[in-house]
């Protein structure tokens, strides 16, 4: 009985442990949420901190597992790729090459070695370092924890005091010994999904990121993105040098960027495992390709060819169901008008759930089909308020 290591068990995972299954695969999920719904999925579920790369290391020796798959969470990435290397399976870069990606210092760092574009940054360590780095960049800059994604302990800040708050507060967020202060990039926001295969981008798929109450969390995306082939063509060749650079192992190499007004794209973040809230779900029904199972794969150290996709026949929307406020659930209601259009859903919120951080909450997750382009314009400008929790306040 083969067996892998799936680090995380939420809804995000589900997709690649039926992919991991229908490979062959007794599937082992793992992390401390033992109420996440991809356990349910899962052959086994182990609670471990996916975090801990000691544990993992030592989890994956005890079950002799022959496959460690990163699920959706750098954390987890970090662990699969260090558990990996310890027990020489394949599917993983290095340790050290995972940190000098999913690392924010170590990824600008680099990107200013290799000549690719994204924001100029400094490291800071101090409140002294911070007040260095006030003085070298133009308001507003913006503080981030290096470790930690989707907005967590970020800050917008436009003068040396909102700064200075915003060290102290990602320092105690982060699990570092520092953060990085950057400038702010404006422009629309785009994600980048791509599948290496030594070294060559043989796939490619490119959305409109969504935002609600949190500017920092990803609530939506579409596809086709609205990007000029001017813009891919670069995050291609940027992409192609950065697998290059760092000997990258086949598998999926996913970046956020900001696409400037001149068309330039400026990559913001880049991980080498699958974005979360079902986003390869997305990339699946859009193109038709199966890209749980290539992501599987990878990780798995199994070489496939990529398959020629289809071309999109229309418009393609992934949306996550958020609050307005705080309180009790009462209930998610969808218009009729939209409800023509939804191909696909995933709802977990129930009533009397408590919503206590609306930045984080989500209740479930809608796919949504447009043939027409008018159609899609119009409503995705409103899906916040055609698709929404209806919430019981909080006396």
């Amino acid at each position: 009985m083969k067996k892998m290591l799936m680090l995380g068990g939420s809804h995000a995972e589900i997709p690649m442990i039926k992919a991991a299954q229908k490979m062959g695969y007794y599937v082992i999920t793992t992390g401390n949420q033992t109420e996440g719904m991809g356990h349910k999925y899962a052959d086994e579920y182990i609670c471990c901190d996916f975090s801990d790369k000691e544990a993992i290391l030592a989890l994956a020796k005890r079950e002799q597992v022959e496959a460690v798959c990163s699920g959706c969470n750098d954390f987890a990435y970090l662990s699969a790729a260090y558990a990996c290397e310890k027990l020489g399976l394949n599917g993983h870069d290095s340790y050290e090459t995972a940190r000098s990606i999913h690392h924010k210092d170590q990824y600008r760092a680099l990107a200013k070695k290799l000549d690719i574009l994204s924001p100029k940054a400094q490291k800071c360590q101090t409140l002294e370092e911070v007040k260095e780095a006030c003085m070298k960049m133009r308001f507003p800059i913006i503080v981030k924890p290096v470790d930690l994604t989707g907005g967590k302990g970020m800050r917008r800040c436009n003068d040396e005091v909102q700064a200075e708050e915003a060290f102290l507060q990602a320092m105690e967020a982060t699990r570092e010994s520092h953060i990085i202060i950057e400038e702010f990039i404006t422009g629309t926001n785009h994600g980048f999904s791509a599948y290496l295969q030594g070294g060559k981008i043989t796939f490619y798929f490119v959305d409109n990121e969504q935002y609600y109450h949190n500017p920092y969390l990803v609530s939506g995306a579409s596809a086709p993105g609205d990007v000029p082939n001017q813009a891919i063509d670069q995050l291609c060749s940027d992409s192609e040098k950065l697998a290059g650079a760092l000997k990258l192992v086949d598998g999926i190499l996913h970046i956020q960027f900001i696409l400037r007004e001149e068309n330039v794209p400026v990559i913001i973040e880049v991980c080498r495992r699958a974005p979360g809230d079902l986003y390869i779900r997305l990339v699946e029904i859009s193109c038709g390709l199966d890209y749980p199972a290539y992501i599987v794969a990878a990780e798995a150290g199994i070489k496939q060819p990529v398959p020629k996709v289809r071309q999109m026949d229309g418009f393609y929307v992934r949306h996550c169901i958020m609050a307005d406020e705080t309180g009790s659930v009462e209930g998610i209601q969808i218009a009729d008008e939209v409800k023509p259009y939804i191909i696909e859903q995933l709802l977990w919120g129930q009533k009397g759930d408590k919503i206590e951080d609306i930045m984080k909450y989500k209740a479930g997750i809608v796919f949504l089909y447009f043939k027409a382009e008018k159609e899609y314009r119009s409503c995705i400008k409103r899906l916040t308020e055609l698709i929404k929790v209806h919430i019981q306040k909080n006396e």
